[in-house]
């Protein structure tokens, strides 16, 4: 596996940020300290520039070639922010913050674009300019939009730009990626039931915001399967409910929370307009009535087939072409990197994390195994994009 040397003899120390920045986990916008900590290493590496406040709390390195005669501009970005759950790992470098914990690798993704600056920034063995993006609120807030509608890509005049992620259950040293669709749209669903309460001994002087709630949950199951054609992809996910007060009182008022995903922009407009409908005619059924907010958040993480087939080539001088997967199916998770790949042309790549707790879960760890392959993915990138 052809890992750069000089990567290889920083993997120790890029650990050492890396769970640095787990044990001192940090959600959405309020990243304060791990944008400091990046901020300040991007400084002592010796960027060009180091711009921090983008998109709120994002911070910008940029890092120019040796030559400096290039004018082409690519960024490459990572996610900086964790999640709101209790770890259970046991690690020494366990979170230090009850309740918060960095559940998906964005402490990963962060150290090892931070290597990659590293690198860059002594060896400057390629000629244009690299622009280093360290992204707060991947986790639901919308950091990649704010930083976008920030002016960054205008800014920085980044012409095209590349994420990674990395996946559970992938081997160490594979990547996956494909044109086109790599990861759902992701929309939220409000839904507000008025009734009219009463006393659960007398049913019938009343109208059921649970049993109406019930049925609309079990309708909107329909969408995906007898709406959404069968080759095309969508899930309804109804994930909270709340009613009622006591044992003996029928509530007046339910509320219902959830999720649609959806793969194209067709797909995309039938749920919602079917969420509405469904949602709506279950319950004058039942003499209820049912308000919808439906609101469109991350679009589609769709990858542009020129940049695509230059990350899986970066890739496969990084392990070989036999541990790069080219078509792997799309993932109905959502990723806001959607909102940078819809400004500029790029590509989104997955990254193997071994056999690991997955995504999301209390025991789930970044395996720092992973580090050397995915710094020297980065460096890669950016010499054979602009070649000195």
């Amino acid at each position: 596996m052809p890992i750069v040397n000089r990567v290889a003899d920083m993997v120790s120390e890029i650990a050492a940020w890396r769970q640095d920045i787990h044990a001192h986990p940090e959600l959405m916008f309020d990243v304060h300290r791990t944008a400091g900590v990046v901020a300040e290493k991007l400084k002592s590496f010796g960027c060009d520039e180091v711009v921090t406040g983008i998109g709120r709390t994002g911070v910008v390195g940029v890092i120019r070639g040796r030559k400096g005669t290039g004018n082409r501009t690519i960024g490459l970005r990572a996610d900086m922010d964790a999640l709101p759950i209790e770890e259970a790992t046991g690690l020494s470098y366990t979170s230090s913050v009850p309740g918060k914990m960095h559940a998906c690798g964005h402490d990963g993704h962060t150290a090892m674009l931070l290597g990659a600056a590293k690198y860059l920034s002594e060896t400057r063995n390629f000629d244009g300019t690299a622009v280093v993006i360290f992204q707060p609120a991947e986790e639901g807030g919308g950091g990649g939009r704010e930083m976008v509608n920030d002016g960054m890509m205008d800014r920085f005049k980044i012409e095209e730009v590349y994420g990674m992620h990395n996946y559970p259950g992938f081997p160490i040293g594979d990547f996956a990626i494909r044109s086109g669709p790599m990861m759902a749209a992701a929309d939220r669903i409000y839904i507000d039931i008025e009734g009219v309460g009463g006393h659960a001994a007398r049913p019938h002087t009343s109208v059921d915001t649970v049993v109406v709630g019930a049925s609309i949950v079990n309708a909107l199951q329909s969408i995906v399967s007898r709406n959404v054609d069968p080759l095309e992809s969508a899930v309804v996910s109804i994930t909270q409910f709340h009613a009622g007060t006591a044992d003996n009182i029928i509530p007046q008022t339910a509320h219902l929370r959830g999720t649609a995903r959806s793969l194209t922009p067709e797909t995309r407009d039938l749920v919602e307009k079917r969420v509405f409908e469904v949602v709506e005619g279950t319950a004058r059924l039942y003499g209820a009535k049912a308000t919808v907010t439906y609101k469109r958040d991350y679009p589609v993480t769709r990858n542009h087939d020129r940049q695509t087939s230059f990350a899986a080539e970066v890739a496969s001088q990084v392990v070989g072409k036999d541990r790069v997967d080219t078509a792997v199916p799309p993932m109905m998770g959502a990723e806001d990197f959607s909102f940078m790949l819809e400004a500029r042309p790029g590509a989104f790549i997955f990254i193997g994390n071994g056999d690991s707790a997955g995504l999301h879960h209390p025991a789930y760890n970044f395996n720092d195994e992973v580090i050397p392959v995915g710094t020297s993915y980065w460096v890669k990138l950016v010499e054979t994009a602009l070649p000195g």
